[in-house]
């Protein structure tokens, strides 16, 4: 996908039916609503500049009533729509040439929340991180985070299904949503809105939705399931000897703490290194270097677990350090650092977190976010190093992992960033997922940039049907065109 940024259209340039569908759009939801020209610059990328386009213009309607009203006309003037979040993606999802985009950050409201039902609703454009607030002032958690937490948006997360580090205890976004509302091709709108667990009616549209990327409608409204928010965090750098080691950390810690594990991260010594070299301040986790570094947090609600003791101990902590002790007598546990204040803590999210800005911090880097069992990880890392030396030997990797439940984000920078190294790259790295067992995209959605891998790779029979539901639900086609699932032939 080229790079190469376009001239914005303006309303002069545009054809005398697209002036009129601006027309009517302006006159559905209002002139300073409907964007053109230099006014669309901050959504003509997306967050890693890869990919840049020049769209017709930039609609931010305020309900589901004015996307209602969007889809409507843009169905009759067969225009594209492409629904925009954040702009926190990876894989191109938001690429809108010539197209209506449909930014939801006007819809940015917490309409409700029931502390005793666990549950929130909220508009597709809320923040993240304001749901994290707004949870947190009730006692209670929504668990889904990630470094972007503070732009990206709700309607996205339900869009691409995100995961994050909080995965492994409470599910990615498709376990933590229970209604959605959702605006179709035709400006249907889809109540969904259900604030049960059990709902045995039929067919689970829901789910239909979430992970569909707009391709199949626009998400405006979501229900989601709130937690207990944990009344006391453990957390620690753990060194471990290899990866099957780390994985026999991560079950003793589940069994002996009862499941209270929330994020086990995997931290290679190039991920290390490259954090030292490119952050402020930043320092090694540990007195000695060591190869495989873990991210490890426990959370507890219990007051028995989390109430410090006269001396100021936390029965939590001390539970994750007599563990870390026992296994470091094993042989497993080769060195650790347990927080002992919030800033430590933070010191050991920081360092997790910094994955994404340190993903570009060298030119034209190949994302690569896959999913193996957990068991198969290692064999993953060794094999794709020996196909990646084959194809282009001068090629650094940049590796990090939610390692609790196998998604591994196996970065590349090539040798050459002409472009044509790129296809064999992703190749070989996609065989060896393949061969394991495993998928190509865990949490970063299919967009543009893996079109290719879910032709080469899913199933024919399932591409059928997902081009069928498309055909369905979007006869002319205008809703996110190009992405997620590709053409037949």
């Amino acid at each position: 996908m080229s790079a190469a940024t376009q001239t914005p259209h303006s309303d002069d340039a545009a054809p005398a039916g697209r002036g009129a569908l601006l027309a009517a759009l302006r006159a559905e939801i209002g002139a300073a609503h409907v964007l053109t020209g230099e006014k669309t610059r901050r959504w003509q990328s997306d967050w890693t500049g890869v990919y840049r386009w020049s769209p017709l213009a930039v609609v931010r309607p305020g309900d589901a009533a004015g996307v209602a009203a969007v889809l409507r006309l843009a169905s009759a003037h067969r225009t594209p729509v492409v629904p925009v979040s954040g702009s926190t993606g990876l894989s191109g999802g938001t690429h809108a040439e010539g197209a209506l985009m449909l930014s939801l950050d006007r819809m940015n409201r917490i309409r409700a929340i029931r502390p005793t039902a666990r549950v929130m609703v909220v508009e597709a454009g809320a923040i993240l991180s304001d749901i994290h607030t707004a949870a947190e002032a009730e006692g209670l958690v929504f668990p889904l985070t990630f470094g972007a937490r503070g732009s990206a948006l709700i309607g996205g997360c339900l869009a691409t299904n995100a995961g994050g580090s909080n995965v492994l205890r409470y599910g990615n976004t498709r376990g933590l949503c229970l209604g959605l509302e959702v605006v179709l091709a035709s400006g249907e709108v889809l109540d969904l809105m259900t604030d049960l667990h059990k709902d045995n009616t039929g067919l689970d549209l829901r789910q239909l939705f979430i992970g569909s990327e707009g391709v199949l409608g626009v998400i405006t409204a979501a229900v989601l399931k709130l937690f207990p928010r944990p009344r006391a965090y453990a957390t620690a750098m753990v060194a471990a000897r290899g990866l099957p080691e780390a994985l026999a950390i991560l079950n003793r810690l589940q069994e002996d703490t009862g499941g209270k594990v929330e994020a086990f991260e995997y931290m290679p010594r190039g991920y290390i290194e490259t954090h030292l070299a490119h952050v402020p301040g930043a320092r090694e986790p540990f007195a000695q270097t060591h190869e495989v570094n873990l991210m490890v947090e426990l959370g507890a609600t219990s007051p028995a677990d989390a109430t410090p003791r006269p001396d100021g101990t936390v029965p939590l902590v001390e539970q994750l350090e007599e563990v870390l002790a026992g296994l470091c007598e094993q042989g497993l546990v080769l060195d650790a650092a347990i927080a002992r204040n919030e800033t430590q803590r933070r010191e050991i999210w920081a360092r997790r977190e910094s994955a994404a800005d340190l993903t570009v911090t060298s030119p034209h880097p190949i994302i690569n976010d896959v999913a193996l069992a957990v068991d198969k990880v290692e064999s993953f890392l060794a094999r794709a190093s020996k196909r990646l030396e084959q194809v282009d030997p001068g090629a650094r990797t940049f590796v990090v992992a939610h390692l609790g439940d196998g998604n591994v984000h196996y970065n590349v920078w090539p040798a050459t960033t002409d472009g044509t190294r790129d296809e064999a790259i992703r190749t070989a790295i996609e065989d060896t997922v393949a061969e394991l067992g495993g998928s190509f995209s865990a949490e970063h959605g299919i967009g543009v940039s893996k079109l290719s891998s879910m032709k080469r790779w899913k199933d024919p029979v399932a591409l059928d049907v997902m081009r069928s539901i498309k055909r369905a639900l979007d006869p002319l086609g205008i809703l996110n065109p190009g992405k997620t699932i590709p053409d037949a032939g």
